[in-house]
């Protein structure tokens, strides 16, 4: 049975516009409260946990979660801003039904959207996203008065996670000498990575710590980590971490400004694990660099790819028993440290390395060396379908046929958005360049 809501991530689109309007919100946080009170009977009263990201209409969509979850008879927790992570920490922390994030993630502030947490602190699973779905569809009927779900603020959500942050770091280690720059992409981690660094021992600069409710992701972060670059340069600083607007991506910069993605800090996590005995594989997906698969397999390590999107890398994960995976767009999986990808978490992995081995980023990724890449978003109808075109397919094939066994084409329909995005991975820049414009022309002529 498809979704006709739930994408990769949740419930996404523009604010106001289908479905990410008020009415719809509430009748979804109705249909989530049913089905969970449904399926957990014997364990009492839901109380479900709701955090939201800087965007301004995360104040209308909490109010018409509220109200859904309140009409379904469940009780309700408020969190305020917190990363996407730290609402999947502290919904199984506190032993809550499940946990909620308002959130476009790296989206522009426009957008928000809605994504579920389980009580473990998962992502749910795919049958209870669709009995949400079939529930939101029946008449919602309020509760009786006295079983009305009430609401009320976690004023220690802060303080909690950032503990919890400073956790997975080891006790021997410290960030003491360290100057580092943290963006926080004027978004959910604005006012807690800043201090899990603090806390650490770190020099902190910070950027992106001025949410105006419209400015998430705007010219910084993960998604736009140029800035960061120049700043770490300026300050004379040893390291540069970018999160995306609700944290669960990191991007991170050296001390000259050259900027590491996801594949190469996924990189320097499974050295790391490898050298002290204690990795087994690494999940990664479609778009991840094939000089990471290379370099995995001369260590003797084993690799894995999953279908694009950081759900599908866990589900991996947890298929094969491994414990470290993740993307190239900053999303990494510790499942040793998190059930979920966390940027900050993330970025403190890294730094122990570094630390540990009295190293840099340069010195400790120097025997990877990443194949050229091409990205290329072409904007079309939703619902499109490539597969279902003979010139985009013969196109792809012919691209194929030029590159031989000296690199791919992977073309894939956006998750969250309606976009094509074309990959060209080739031994030469500008070969991956020219045969990745030429596949989104031939998209755009459709």
């Amino acid at each position: 049975m498809g979704r006709k809501y739930f994408g990769t991530d949740g419930v996404r689109g523009k604010v106001g516009t289908a479905p990410i309007t008020p009415d719809f919100v509430m009748k979804l946080g109705y249909a989530a409260g049913r089905v969970l009170a449904q399926s957990r009977p014997s364990q009492g009263r839901p109380v479900v946990l709701i955090g939201k990201d800087t965007r301004v209409s995360g104040y209308m969509l909490e109010a018409s979660l509220q109200a859904g979850f309140g009409a379904a008879g469940v009780d309700v927790m408020l969190a305020g801003p917190m990363p996407t992570p730290a609402i999947a920490y502290l919904t199984r922390a506190l032993r809550l039904s499940a946990g909620v994030v308002i959130s476009a993630s790296h989206n522009p502030y426009p957008d928000n959207g809605i994504k579920f947490f389980s009580s473990s602190g998962n992502k749910l699973p795919d049958e209870l996203e669709l009995s949400i779905e079939e529930a939101i569809d029946q008449p919602m009927i309020c509760a009786a008065d006295d079983h009305v779900g009430r609401a009320r603020r976690l004023d220690d959500a802060h303080g909690r996670y950032i503990e919890f942050c400073k956790s997975t770091f080891p006790n021997e280690l410290d960030l003491r000498g360290m100057k580092i720059v943290i963006d926080c992409a004027h978004g959910a981690a604005y006012n807690i990575a800043p201090c899990v660094l603090h806390e650490l021992g770190a020099d902190v600069i910070p950027m992106g710590i001025q949410p105006t409710g419209v400015n998430i992701n705007d010219q910084c972060g993960a998604t736009d980590p140029e800035m960061l670059a120049k700043v770490v340069v300026a300050n004379n600083a040893d390291i540069g971490i970018a999160l995306d607007g609700d944290a669960d991506r990191v991007v991170m910069s050296d001390a000259k400004g050259r900027l590491y993605n996801g594949d190469e800090l996924l990189y320097v996590l499974a050295k790391d694990r490898h050298a002290s005995g204690d990795l087994e594989g690494v999940v990664g997906t479609l778009m991840t660099n094939m000089a990471l698969e290379v370099a995995l397999k001369q260590m003797g390590v084993g690799f894995a790819r999953a279908k694009v999107g950081d759900r599908y890398v866990l589900e991996e994960l947890i298929e094969r028993k491994w414990l470290l995976g993740g993307e190239g767009s900053g999303h990494i999986l510790c499942l040793d440290k998190h059930t979920t990808g966390d940027g900050i978490i993330s970025a403190l992995q890294v730094l122990s390395v570094l630390r540990r081995n009295r190293s840099t980023l340069p010195q400790y990724t120097k025997e990877l060396k990443l194949y050229p890449q091409a990205l290329v978003n072409v904007k079309v109808p939703r619902g499109f379908k490539w597969q279902s075109n003979a010139s985009m397919v013969a196109m792809k094939e012919k691209v194929e046929r030029e590159l031989g066994d000296n690199g791919r084409v992977l073309i894939r329909p956006s998750g969250t958005e309606p976009l094509i995005r074309v990959m060209v991975e080739a031994k030469k820049t500008q070969e991956a360049k020219t045969l990745a414009k030429r596949i989104a022309d031939q998209c755009k002529a459709v």
